[in-house]
């Protein structure tokens, strides 16, 4: 009997709870009811984002048609994203490439420091990783529009290797460097359920052995099927056109890859 009034205490106790809640602490009266914000990407506070990606390639070499690597993939992509405050935000993203090929050389191939004759077989292997982390801070922010920028810290490694190995020929080239970018956020809630939305991150550079550009763009349109699923479909590219002045193998600093994307989006 104890145990069943104790159960029946706490649940009064419960039932009361949210009537306490209610009101004001000092007065006793009412409080008006609490006024929720629609999700939206402007509102949400995390998100986890998993797209379907099938880039194309293309590099100053015409390495997809000299050394046989593939022109398109087909690849997923993750990227995150909090919500620090109403104006603060950190994205999180992560891009792998990992490609080989095998061709008959139709052309002699400069390769690094050393040339691969033309009429023999040559083995390739094009591997790219990039992470970054960007920060922005809303300095627009309404109820359908919001704009950014801040910072982007850039992750890239690169890892090149031919042979031709009935000649005994083999170079590696891989290049491993932070590099900040300038981000720029947009997005644009055009309704209730759909919303547009783009990010883009540039790099500009001239240094005695170094100079160029690098360019990371995405933009989509999406419609948020329920409060926190999104679904929609873009279309991402990245542009590095970097050039060596002491001299490198130009495809693994010259080089475009872009394409549509299709995705799925958790937020809350």
């Amino acid at each position: 009997m104890r145990i069943f009034r104790a159960v029946a205490a706490v649940l009064l106790v419960t039932q009361a709870m949210p009537a306490l809640a209610d009101r004001d602490p000092y007065s006793g009266a009412p409080l008006p009811p609490a006024t929720h914000e629609p999700a939206s990407p402007i509102t949400d506070h995390f998100y986890i984002r998993a797209a379907f990606y099938t880039p194309k390639y293309n590099t100053p070499v015409n390495a997809e048609n000299d050394l046989g690597l593939a022109h398109r993939e087909r690849q997923g992509v993750v990227d995150f994203m909090f919500r620090l405050r109403d104006r603060n935000k950190v994205r999180v993203g992560y891009f792998e490439s990992k490609r080989s090929g095998n061709q008959v050389l139709a052309n002699d191939i400069v390769f690094g420091n050393q040339t691969f004759p033309a009429g023999e077989l040559a083995q390739t292997s094009f591997d790219l990783e990039q992470f970054n982390i960007t920060y922005t801070y809303s300095f627009i922010r309404t109820n359908r529009f919001e704009v950014g920028s801040g910072l982007a810290l850039y992750f890239l490694q690169l890892d090149v290797i031919g042979q031709v190995p009935a000649q005994g020929l083999r170079q590696e080239v891989t290049a491993a460097t932070p590099f900040p970018a300038l981000p720029l956020d947009l997005t644009w809630c055009l309704s209730r359920r759909w919303a547009a939305t783009a990010q883009a991150a540039y790099l500009k550079v001239n240094t005695h052995n170094l100079s160029g550009s690098y360019l990371d763009t995405h933009a989509d349109i999406q419609y948020r099927w329920v409060p926190n699923f999104v679904v929609g479909a873009g279309y991402a590219s990245i542009r590095t056109d970097l050039t060596h002045r002491s001299g490198s193998f130009p495809g693994v600093v010259n080089m475009t890859i872009r394409g549509p994307q299709v995705f799925v989006r958790f937020s809350f």
